[in-house]
């Protein structure tokens, strides 16, 4: 059977691409090498426990009455009445070994005062950073959300003044204590890259989202969103072969024809997606001949993202057994908040790394069995030193960096080793054995100031017919990939005049 469009990859953006697609008519086919659909929207489970493998908050959902981007997105492809989300009431907590605790709600008004609590000194840096984040969100709102069609400096001042800033530029305009930065800045650890190389528009939004859009959580986890995609593009016709990726993708006069499957089988379609990394796509799966050298030079001069070492942990009690009070988690060891993280990023060993720790059922209680608990403790780690280690020494080392990890969570919850019941490790060679991505990157591409928003190279490529979803081509994380798909499958809707 020959097709409309053939998606590769059934991740975040591959997902919504199909859906999208098959709902306007087209008949499309939906290629995934794993035998579940998902990439890092999904789980798998040890023992009694399902564990989720890479959501810590989903932003951009907003509420019925105030529907934020991704609210809109998941109920045009029809999945919001097979869904149920939680919405998580903390914002976010650090933890410090020296006993600092701060504790923020998803409410301008609370994060200011508890700021104010612990840094009386920074009152006025306080007011002045929050006001400017929010005129800086309302900007890139009016200009790129609503795509007012002409822009203009004196429209849009604070955009225009600020765009192309790092993170930490700005910080340091408004405040002296080092500690306050790091605080303020956390979020680093969402995006991959620290904040004297992430564009300030990254941290403004992102706090502008979670603040006014509310975190959440999806009941089941992110395999029931997964799930909830993937039924509804059955629902409109599509068709799904797991266990199968693609070969290589068939080209005539510089037109997509189609693809080979890993099963050899040839399927014709004039429409690809690709939901994989442009450097797998241009480098094994298309006529490299085809590929403009600009458009190769590109992509060679951007970096790839880090990946994750990942700790999941199944507790036999529930959480306030182990004093566990907040769903997110920001274990800070270190107020450094430069590229020095890089390096720390680029060694094997885990030392005083940022470590993100979620913990679902502080906000959903039936997330795990009852009476249990469980925790998902990341650190971010560049694939590429994993890739030296010798397989002999693969699991010593991995253990090792385990046992790091959990004496790094004991120092902020002392009784946790004692309640472990299952536990898991996933290392960068996890990651990319799972996404087929290099190195395991989970960002795809990193966002540096300089190749922040306003430069990323967009979905579509030099070949007609094939274009690209997820984070490679656009922001990295949960929301940016699931719309990343609903817009390349409109960009071939446009073209097809569905």
């Amino acid at each position: 059977m020959d097709y409309d469009a053939i998606v590769i990859g059934a991740g975040n953006g591959g997902l919504t691409a199909s859906a999208a697609l098959a709902r306007k008519g087209m008949q499309v086919l939906l290629l995934e090498r794993h035998n579940i659909p998902g990439g890092c929207a999904t789980s798998f489970c040890r023992g009694r426990f399902e564990f989720e493998v890479a959501l810590h908050q989903l932003s951009g959902l907003g509420t019925p009455e105030q529907p934020g981007p991704l609210r809109m997105t998941l109920d045009s492809l029809g999945v919001m009445e097979n869904l149920e989300f939680v919405e998580i009431t903390d914002l976010y907590s650090v933890h410090m070994p020296d006993g600092f605790h701060a504790s923020f709600k998803p409410d301008k008004n609370q994060i200011i005062a508890e700021l104010k609590e612990k840094f009386p000194h920074e009152n006025e840096g306080i007011d002045g950073f929050f006001d400017l984040v929010y005129k800086y969100a309302g900007d890139m709102i009016g200009a790129f959300i609503f795509r007012d069609p002409e822009p203009s400096r004196e429209k849009y001042p604070n955009m225009y003044r600020y765009a192309f800033k790092n993170a930490k530029a700005v910080l340091d305009d408004f405040f002296k204590d080092p500690r306050l930065k790091a605080v303020i800045s956390v979020y680093w650890g969402y995006l991959g890259i620290s904040a004297d190389q992430m564009a300030f528009a990254y941290l403004a939004m992102i706090l502008f989202q979670f603040i006014e859009f509310k975190p959440y959580h999806v009941k089941g986890g992110s395999q029931a969103l997964s799930n909830a995609i993937l039924n509804s593009f059955f629902t409109a016709g599509g068709r799904a072969r797991f266990n199968c990726g693609a070969q290589r993708i068939l080209t005539e006069d510089n037109q997509v024809r189609g693809v080979v499957t890993d099963d050899g089988d040839i399927v014709e379609a004039p429409y690809v997606v690709a939901n994989i990394s442009p450097v797998e796509t241009y480098t094994n799966l298309i006529d490299k001949n085809l590929i403009p050298d600009n458009t190769l030079q590109e992509m060679n001069s951007r970096t790839l993202s880090n990946s994750a070492f990942s700790m999941f942990i199944g507790f036999d009690c529930e959480p306030e057994a182990l004093n566990i009070a907040e769903s997110t988690n920001f274990l800070m060891s270190s107020t450094d908040i430069t590229r020095t993280n890089h390096d720390r990023m680029n060694r094997i060993d885990i030392q005083d790394e940022l470590l993100v720790m979620s913990c679902y059922d502080v906000s959903d209680s039936s997330f795990s069995p009852p009476g249990t608990c469980q925790v998902n403790l990341v650190t971010l780690k560049y694939g590429d030193p994993w890739l030296d280690i010798p397989p002999g020494r693969y699991h010593e080392v991995k253990f090792r960096c385990a046992e790091s990890m959990l004496c790094r969570m004991e120092e902020i919850y002392p009784e946790i080793r004692q309640h472990i019941e299952e536990i898991d490790v996933a290392t960068p060679l996890t990651h990319m054995r799972y996404l087929g991505h290099p190195a395991g990157s989970v960002y795809g591409f990193e966002h540096r100031t300089r190749d922040s928003l306003f430069f990323q190279p967009g979905r579509h490529s030099p070949v007609k017919g094939l274009c690209f979803a997820g984070g490679w081509t656009g922001d990295g994380g949960f929301e940016p990939t699931l719309r990343s798909g609903v817009a390349a499958a409109k960009s071939i809707l446009k073209q097809t005049n569905k």
